[in-house]
């Protein structure tokens, strides 16, 4: 020790002396306080001694830093970590999952150096939670705090060998570890008899010291029980003075008690290097855990070891509790289920309601024996149900029905969506049904509901002529049958154009809408699309509609008229007598536009290689070339070359001659189809008519 009276260049060599010892020896706090008084001594000598003093002071202080840390969550931790480990968001570090049969090891990156025996001593101080996957259920494997010569023990097995161990070194004592082990599954091999357990495990899995975990009561003296599985934070504090290993266990609740849980005494030198690794591992097997550390404390000192500040830690996310999930969904599926019946009771409530509601306008009460109630169709339909469905079209879907008396109707169901112009157009369907004329399918009445325009007819049970004529499952009709319905269709378009007064233009005369009764007769039905046609009117009362090949093509220009309700008969005329639609587009180009194909196999003098070849033999090669050019004729490009309806039923029934003409007649053959788009442009709803009719310009061949 130095004195006042010692002489400066001893004071010097006494310094450099106890510097080299205090950076060299492991007991650097002893050696510290032995120099920190003969610098003071010295201090007397020289005042630049200062500066020295400062130097020093640094490197101790720096040293101490080295033995200790403090982790209050490790957001900002710089941690080795490997396998299931990883630290979460907001500052718990997870060391598994409920993956099974996986490891997960967490370390402090820097050794410490445990040297001399005399020096070989720690205290360390963490929180952990044990978390299953659901509340009682059984977890595993358990965690331990570990101090191992490396880092790396992808060497160790999961399950019972909590991540550190394995089947080589059961036993043996070349591991150089110590583990200090919360387990929570009893293996029978390892000779442990409790389920859940703390143990000391040196060098291998079978533990030299392990007891249930608890801890001791202060307030009550006497220990208790502490369920590992709980999921609530566990503190647990190991000490090792030396000579002396303590290991004790507290609810976060708890101050460290008195009574360690386990105490041994044991000599970590022999088993200790020199550079040693702290951190954690975790294994889980069959049954899996969520294991945390939410907070930890380490250091060489006992007096250095730095407090855990338990309310900076993060709270573990708490097992499921299958009773209080259960009451969850009793309470959600009681809900859903109230839930349910209230829709069910409203729906009930407003299917009574809507189910037979009708749109009725005070102009309708003087078509009241027309109108048919809602409610009177849908049960003579039976409910509108796929097996009284009869046809499908453009203009909607046609159900077969049974009116009380036993009447059968057919119930053809449009869809629109405007108001404007209905009541014009029941007006005018309530007046067709006035017509009488045995080749026109009798329009019975009508019905409104919202959205929708239902038309009721009579019911005709050999359905309509393109079944029979495209329909291959169906025979096809006979050449007698075929003119048969021309004339039929012929007589009762003739009384549409010179019966009533003003005339009726159907508008859209096709085979899809030529209905056959019991009997085979032709009947004009589907009036969806007819008006009555005055000569006066303007063009836009009368808009363009009607089917692509059937349109004459004066209606871009003039509009409707008798002439081109003649024209879409003369296609219907060769559609009939071909045994095809007047446009297939699949067919070769020269075939395209049946008015053009068969005027072309005219001027070749092949006119009648054009008939349906389904016809056979059983046809008069006059009347049938007749026919044809009848159908050329009434398809003329310009509308005042062509017939009147009157004159076509004298033709059809060959009281009156065609009137002579050639393939090189103007007009004859000069069609012009209407395009996709062109008839886009022209079908623009008029206000005077209703949405659901201009729409029909592209339909189908539906009924």
């Amino acid at each position: 020790m130095l004195s006042l009276t010692t002489s400066y260049p001893e004071v010097m060599v006494d310094l450099v002396l106890q510097l080299q010892r205090l950076l060299v020896t492991k007991e650097k706090k002893k050696y510290f306080m032995k120099f920190r008084l003969s610098l003071s001594v010295a201090m007397a000598f020289r005042l630049h001694l200062v500066l020295i003093f400062s130097c020093i002071n640094l490197i101790c202080l720096s040293s101490q830093q080295e033995t200790r840390f403090v982790y209050n969550g490790f957001d900002q931790a710089d941690l080795f970590v490997d396998g299931l480990a990883k630290i979460l968001p907001g500052g718990l570090l997870q060391l598994t999952n409920t993956t099974e049969l996986q490891t997960g090891h967490a370390f402090f990156k820097q050794p410490f150096d445990f040297g001399p025996p005399e020096s070989l001593s720690f205290y360390t101080h963490f929180v952990c939670a044990l978390v299953p996957p659901k509340l009682g259920a059984d977890g595993g494997h358990g965690i331990a705090f570990v101090v191992s010569p490396s880092m790396n023990l992808s060497h160790a097995y999961s399950t019972q060998y909590l991540g550190i161990f394995n089947s080589s070194t059961n036993g043996t004592s070349s591991s150089y570890l110590l583990a200090i082990e919360l387990d929570t599954v009893k293996t029978i091999e390892f000779n442990e008899l409790e389920k859940a357990h703390v143990g000391i495990d040196v060098n291998n899995p079978i533990s030299v010291e392990s007891a249930r975990p608890s801890y001791f009561s202060n307030a009550l003296g006497k220990n208790i029980s502490i369920n590992l599985l709980s999921g609530e934070p566990i503190q647990v504090w190991v000490d090792y003075d030396g000579a002396l290993l303590n290991v004790s266990l507290a609810p976060i609740e708890i101050q460290k008690p008195n009574r360690p849980l386990l105490s041994r005494a044991i000599n970590l030198s022999e088993i200790f290097q020199d550079k040693m690794f702290v951190g954690f591992a975790a294994a889980t097997g069959i049954l899996t855990s969520n294991q945390y550390i939410l907070g930890w404390s380490f250091s060489r000192s006992k007096e250095l070891l730095q407090t855990l500040d338990l309310s900076k830690l993060t709270q573990a996310p708490l097992p499921r509790d299958e009773r209080n999930n259960l009451s969850y969904v009793l309470i959600g599926l009681v809900i859903l289920l109230v839930i349910l019946i209230l829709i069910v009771l409203g729906g009930l409530y407003w299917y009574r309601k809507n189910k037979y509601a009708e749109v009725r306008e005070p102009w309708e009460k003087e078509y009241g024996p027309h109108r048919h109630s809602y409610k009177s169709l849908y049960e003579a339909t039976n409910g509108f149900g796929e097996d009284g469905l009869v046809g499908k079209g453009g203009f909607g879907e046609v159900y077969k029905g049974t009116m009380p008396q036993g009447k059968q109707i057919a119930v053809k169901r449009l869809s629109h969506d405007a108001e404007q112009g209905m009541e014009q157009f029941v007006a005018e369907v309530v007046t067709m049904g006035s017509l009488q004329h045995r080749n026109l399918v009798p329009l019975l009445g009508y019905c409104r509901r919202k959205g929708e325009l239902l038309l009721v007819s009579e019911y005709m049970p050999n359905g309509s002529l393109d079944q029979y004529l495209f329909n291959h499952q169906n025979p096809p009709p006979s050449w007698f049958q075929r003119i048969s319905i021309l004339k039929d269709i012929a007589s009762g378009l003739n009384y549409m154009h010179t019966g009533p007064n003003p005339a009726v233009l159907h508008r859209d005369i096709k085979a899809s809408n030529v209905m056959l009764d019991s009997e085979f007769n032709g009947r004009l039905g589907d009036f969806g699309m007819a008006r009555f046609h005055d000569p006066r009117g303007n063009l836009s009362a009368t808009a363009v509609v009607g089917t692509i090949g059937y349109m004459a093509p004066e209606l871009i220009t003039t509009g409707t008229s008798t002439k081109t309700d003649v024209y879409a008969f003369g296609a219907f005329i060769l559609e009939v007598t071909c045994g095809r639609r007047p446009v297939e587009p699949e067919l070769p180009v020269e075939r395209h536009y049946l008015v053009k194909w068969v005027l072309e196999c005219w001027k070749q003098a092949s006119l009648l290689e054009t008939r349906d070849p389904r016809l056979g033999g059983e046809f008069l090669s006059e009347e049938v070339e007749m026919v044809l050019k009848l159908g050329l004729l009434c398809t003329n490009g310009a509308p005042e070359s062509r017939p009147a309806m009157g004159q076509v039923m004298q033709y059809l029934s060959r009281d009156l001659p065609l009137p002579e003409f050639s393939p090189d007649t103007p007009g004859i053959g000069a069609f012009m189809p209407v395009s996709m788009e062109t008839s886009s442009i022209i079908g623009v709803p008029n206000s005077s008519i209703p949405m659901f009719v201009t729409h029909t310009i592209l339909g189908g061949h539906g009924r």
